[in-house]
């Protein structure tokens, strides 16, 4: 583990014109931390995962966890239980940290 420290978490976060490029953090089999970065009108679509928390760094979008959606904006943070289907579509761009159990 090189790195466990980050002063500017944001600036790991990579946007790129064909969607999501999530940065590994740090990368255990127990815990995973990511940045992701998404452009205005990107998207991940809805799909079920394990247990997971979202904090939102920058930007405006909304998210959905199963039937609920939640307008998102920095500070926001979100969390989808363990099988919940959860997505996000960024209404400008966005940053954000999401922190997952290993599956």
């Amino acid at each position: 583990m090189s790195e466990l420290y980050f002063l500017d978490t944001k600036s790991k976060a990579v946007f790129a014109p064909d969607g999501p490029k999530p940065q590994f953090i740090f990368d255990a089999p127990a815990f995973k931390a990511l940045v992701v970065g998404l452009e205005a009108g990107q998207q991940i679509p809805p799909h079920p995962a394990g247990s997971a928390m979202y904090h939102f760094l920058e930007g405006e979008g909304v998210m959905t966890v199963d039937d609920e959606t939640f307008a998102v904006q920095a500070g926001a943070t979100v969390i989808a239980p363990n099988g919940a289907k959860r997505g996000i579509n960024a209404k400008t761009r966005i940053v954000f940290l999401a922190a997952k159990s290993g599956e």
